[in-house]
């Protein structure tokens, strides 16, 4: 009896590693408060350029209840480089989801087909808050699910269609603008509760997580898949893990620069994070910043190069934990994580720019090197599989 050996040597070959990072609008970070304005026209254009220039593959415009709107941060940048992808970061709560699908769509026409969305529940009741949302944890990723069928819906249907869901009701709904890309843009999602894996596993393309020891990971990424199954989909969510790298020309270089860079924002932080000014340092809310704090209190450093005390100086305030190395080192733990099969590796230095550029120039090309490299190396394999053959 001939068995499976083929399809399971080539599940997962010639799979692109792709680079995100950050489309920031100014140039301040946890280190350091920033100079100019929030939306530093300016900034914005040059920090995005540095990702272009340097191998990376998209930048994230994130969202936050007080800060620049990204969409309008996002398109600025689309119109004046031609190949940097966006991913756009969107909370359900401040738009109805048939107005931000038109939005969407109208943004993927001014990129040529160069975005993707990232939905984002909302962690905290206090953040959530702030824009008039009040409704529970649960009844948030409720929300989320019913939003993102929605825009898929407005995305690709042609025809008039009604809707009546727990969160939203209209009736005859048909957008006249659409993707450039077909069917749709990719939808993204992230999360670290039951709740956010389920709702993720059903309706996501990409599922985000923060950077987590190597069995931390393993074990999210099983979640997410079993979600997806659960779910009945016969495909799984591609996986997106974030990292703060800190880089040195020696290892004892890259040391020196870690310990300097947390004093950096142990000064800044006063009690409360240093971006959002309300963040819990010992008892944050959401689950995943939960998640961050109980692995910094496990032990400072994990696997290859995995630093916890950023994480611990913030509170465990979104991707804080931190990468700390050479190149080399940092490049060969990233592809420690891709071996789980994490597919998109997420970087955000903390002096934007030159982190952006350093990382480009030396991360980067060693890892998708490798990456080619291991994807020959298991080509090279499959006809070998093809003759293996087991009685019974």
């Amino acid at each position: 009896m001939r068995v499976g050996v083929f399809s399971l040597l080539t599940e997962g070959t010639d799979v692109p590693v792709e680079f995100l990072g950050i489309g920031g609008t100014n140039d301040g970070s946890e280190t350091h408060p920033r100079s100019g304005l929030s939306f530093d026209k300016d900034y914005t254009l040059r920090l995005a350029r540095a990702h272009e220039e340097h191998g990376w593959d998209r930048v994230l415009f994130a969202y936050g209840s007080a800060s620049p709107e990204p969409a309008q941060a996002a398109a600025y940048v689309a119109t004046k480089l031609d190949k940097l992808q966006i991913l756009l970061a969107h909370r359900p709560n401040v738009s109805y989801p048939t107005f931000a699908a038109k939005t969407f769509a109208t943004l993927d026409q001014i990129s040529d087909g160069r975005l993707t969305v990232h939905f984002i529940t909302g962690g905290t009741d206090h953040e959530q808050q702030r824009e008039g949302d009040y409704l529970t944890k649960d009844e948030r990723y409720s929300r989320t699910e019913e939003y993102i069928r929605i825009v898929k819906k407005a995305w690709t249907s042609r025809e008039p269609f009604d809707h009546e869901g727990a969160h939203y009701r209209f009736a005859d709904f048909v957008s006249d603008v659409f993707p450039v890309q077909r069917p749709r843009p990719r939808v993204s999602f992230g999360g670290s509760s039951p709740a956010a894996y389920r709702a993720g596993g059903a309706v996501a393309d990409i599922f985000c997580l923060w950077g987590e020891p190597l069995a931390d990971t393993a074990a999210q990424i099983e979640s997410v898949k079993q979600a997806a199954r659960e779910a009945g989909r016969t495909d799984v969510p591609r996986i997106q893990v974030a990292f703060r790298p800190i880089l040195g020309a020696t290892e004892e270089l890259a040391w020196e620069k870690a310990y300097r860079t947390v004093d950096a924002i142990k000064s800044r932080t006063g009690g409360v994070n240093p971006l959002t000014l309300r963040h819990s340092l010992t008892n944050p809310e959401n689950t995943g910043s939960q998640r961050l704090l109980e692995i910094a209190d496990r032990g400072e450093r994990f696997d290859r190069a995995l630093w916890t005390p950023t994480a611990a100086a913030t509170g465990g305030a979104g991707n804080s934990n931190a990468l700390v190395g050479t190149p080399e080192t940092v490049a060969q733990a990233l592809l420690d994580y891709y071996d789980l099969g994490v597919e998109i590796l997420s970087a955000r230095g903390y002096d934007m720019v030159n982190d952006t550029i350093d990382f480009g120039r030396h991360v980067i090309p060693i890892v998708r090197e490798e990456v080619a490299k291991r994807d020959r190396e298991r080509a090279a394999a499959v006809p070998e599989a093809r003759e293996i053959t087991v009685d019974g």
